[in-house]
């Protein structure tokens, strides 16, 4: 089961920015977890980071025929991706949209995602822990759908 991880803009600078608000932890630590935890489930990953929307787009457009979902932290995309948001109701598999805080919880303006409507669920607010948890019930979803559950 091949599984996309998308990380959208800045946030190559987890551990770095905010750290009050996104911890220590950086993007190739939640990367390495998120690979060794694939690993555990019987998963592989192809993950991603780009400041720029096209790339995010077309990450999923390369991969819309051997791909079994997708999680995607868009961060600075989330209110306002567009093509993003198309780009994901398109593809044959559930997404899962990812947020290390609690965008309800911050700035007005954070709490509402264009991304949400396009996806199967939305993990927030549990740091790391987001998008392992993220990882896990899209693996679940997909094993009870071949399951015919």
């Amino acid at each position: 089961m091949k599984i996309l991880v998308l990380h959208g803009p800045n946030l190559n600078l987890f551990g770095r920015r905010e750290p009050h608000i996104y911890g220590t932890t950086t993007l190739a630590e939640i990367d390495a977890m998120l690979h060794k935890l694939a690993d555990e489930l019987g998963a592989t990953l192809e993950t991603i980071q780009s400041n720029h929307e096209g790339v995010l787009v077309d990450f999923l457009h390369a991969h819309i025929d051997d791909a079994q979902g997708a999680l995607v932290n868009p961060a600075g995309l989330t209110q306002h991706g567009v093509p993003l948001h198309d780009a994901i109701k398109a593809m044959p598999f559930p997404t899962i949209e990812v947020h290390m805080s609690n965008i309800a919880a911050r700035e007005a303006w954070r709490a509402h995602s264009i991304i949400s409507p396009a996806v199967k669920g939305t993990i927030q607010g549990l740091g790391p822990q987001s998008y392992l948890a993220a990882l896990r019930a899209l693996v679940e979803m997909q094993e009870m759908r071949s399951a015919g559950a």
